[in-house]
């Protein structure tokens, strides 16, 4: 018998109902101030960053702990926690909104520097042959987080679906989060 260890799953497969739980970091749980949960995965990750950083924890650290790769004015770029793929991130605006219609302008600008910004990363950091970009709007579109919008991007290799996909719905990532956090990071800054 074969055993897949995918530990970074389980606190996704044990606890679906408590997915939106402050942060869903369980580092910077106890950080997050108390009273301040808007039950939105994504404000409530950065909020517990920010009241970490605030309470005196390394910036670095917090933002490891939360896989938050970089911040610009509008967005943010963050892994996603349950990647379908190494390297899969996501660029989040600050502001909580369901609609890329309704996004201010300079935001929505900003998102799409982020993402071409991205594009050059991860092709410098994993050498891809093509990517996925792209927004789910609304749940009937696949949004996990429907009312808060982001935009994906992966990079994708010729292959990399496989009978564990396809059968079994299971994914397999060869790579732990926090590497993937500290390759994406260093190349952003560079």
């Amino acid at each position: 018998m074969d055993y897949l260890w995918t530990p970074w799953r389980y606190a996704y497969v044990t606890s679906a109902d408590k997915a939106l739980r402050p942060g869903i970091a369980p580092e910077l749980d106890a950080y997050y101030p108390a009273g301040q949960e808007s039950r939105c995965v994504f404000c409530n990750l950065l909020g517990s960053v920010d009241a970490a950083i605030a309470a005196g924890m390394p910036p670095d650290d917090a933002e490891q702990a939360a896989l938050l790769v970089a911040r610009g004015r509008h967005n943010y770029l963050c892994l996603n926690r349950f990647p379908y793929t190494a390297g899969h991130v996501m660029v989040v605006p600050y502001v909580h909104q369901a609609s890329l219609a309704a996004l201010a302008p300079e935001a929505a600008e900003e998102m799409m520097t982020m993402a071409q910004k991205v594009e050059q990363v991860l092709a410098g950091v994993y050498h891809p042959e093509g990517f996925n970009f792209g927004l789910n709007l609304g749940k009937a579109a696949g949004a996990g987080v429907d009312t808060h919008l982001h935009f994906h991007a992966m990079p994708r290799w010729t292959g990399d679906t496989n009978f564990m996909t396809v059968v079994a719905e299971t994914r397999i990532l060869p790579e732990d989060l926090k590497v993937t956090w500290q390759r994406l990071r260093t190349a952003w800054a560079e």
